[in-house]
């Protein structure tokens, strides 16, 4: 019992902190897709603090699984694991049951699992800890209470500088389709042996108020006694595998597609991507001013990148004087290219040869 329970202390801790780690890479990132969550379960008035929670849950992952190393307090330890791990196990069964949310993200954007592999994995993983819970009185501290303590002080203060870090920067690692060194052309491309989602259509028509769903080949379209309702489409096959990078279209103010255009360029293009314009980040003006002078003597292309309307983008360039067009892109996409508001991203045929947080605009 003394080895399995050793055993399952080392899995279990270390476990937690790498999965503590890799989302404490990109907080943001661990936020969004809490907002997924948030918006499926009708919790969306807990959106606007999701970059909290994202921070606290990665900071408890890692200081949990250090002082289940350390066997430190297991009484109460065992017990915050056990609620953290069903939490966990509730969410993931949900989205794997439920089929409206494809990833859960417990490993962040570095390491993607399906919904069915996390769920099994949390499983697992509930099993050990309700072991590891039962037998809490039988693990003894690695040291003495005095430097056990001070170690998981040092993994909560770790914990909470790495993602200040990467807030007032960028992820450490960057583990998206737009990295810098990656083409997008090439990145937008369907990996080999992926595939596309399939969808049929269905055409739903009533007759004595009973309504029934036919297909495009079978639809009753010669009685005149169905009456058409409504068309969906309807997924026959889930699509396997997925480009890098997605939605990576840019529209100019009459809606005209620039995207080729842009990447196309041979001239270095700087995108200034502002996902909103009305929360975006100070202390970047001088620099961006500075970047413009060289847009103003033809040596760069500048185009701001937002989902904002023309009126808040009106508003936004007159109040820091910015004279460079912008051009309009999905929310989404946005905050997927760029972890800052703003962050700025320079290209050159298509490859991202630089990027930076609004901090660290050169």
């Amino acid at each position: 019992m003394k080895l399995l329970l050793n055993l399952l202390r080392i899995i279990v801790g270390v476990l937690f902190i790498f999965s503590g780690l890799v989302k404490a890479n990109d907080p943001l990132g661990l936020s969004y897709k809490m907002e997924e969550f948030f918006e499926v379960l009708h919790m969306t008035f807990l959106s606007p603090y999701s970059l909290a929670y994202s921070i606290i849950m990665n900071t408890a992952e890692i200081a949990l699984g250090a002082a289940l190393l350390l066997g430190f307090r297991m009484r109460i330890v065992s017990i915050l694991l056990l609620i953290m791990i069903t939490f966990f196990t509730f969410l993931t069964g949900y989205a794997l049951y439920s089929g409206e949310i494809k990833e859960c993200g417990c490993f962040g954007d570095c390491i993607k699992l399906t919904a069915s592999q996390t769920f099994w994995k949390d499983v697992v993983l509930l099993v050990m800890i309700l072991i590891l819970f039962l037998y809490n009185k039988r693990i003894k501290p690695l040291f003495g209470k005095q430097l056990n303590f001070i170690l998981l002080i040092v993994s909560i203060v770790f914990a909470g500088g790495i993602q200040w870090y990467t807030l007032e920067h960028l992820p450490i690692v960057d583990c998206l389709g737009y990295k810098v060194g990656n083409n997008i052309p090439e990145k937008m491309k369907l990996p080999p042996g992926a595939r596309p989602a399939e969808y049929e259509t269905v055409l739903i028509y009533e007759k004595d108020g009973q309504q029934k769903e036919f297909t495009a080949e079978n639809y009753p379209w010669s009685d005149s006694t169905w009456v058409f309702v409504d068309r969906r489409d309807k997924l026959v096959r889930e699509a396997e595998g997925e480009a890098p990078v997605k939605d990576f279209i840019l529209t100019d103010a009459d809606g005209v597609n620039q995207t080729q255009a842009i990447l196309a360029e041979p001239t270095p293009v700087y995108l200034f991507l502002v996902k909103n314009v009305k929360e975006a980040g100070k202390g970047w003006d001088a620099k961006m001013k500075a970047l413009q002078e060289q847009f103003k003597a033809g040596k760069v292309y500048i185009y701001g990148v937002t989902a904002s309307s023309k009126e808040d983008i009106s508003a936004f360039t007159a109040a820091h004087g910015l004279q460079f067009p912008f051009v309009q892109m999905d929310g989404t996409a946005i905050k997927t290219a760029g972890r800052s508001n703003p962050c700025l991203i320079l290209l050159e045929k298509g490859t991202i040869k630089g990027k930076w947080h609004y901090n660290d605009i050169p």
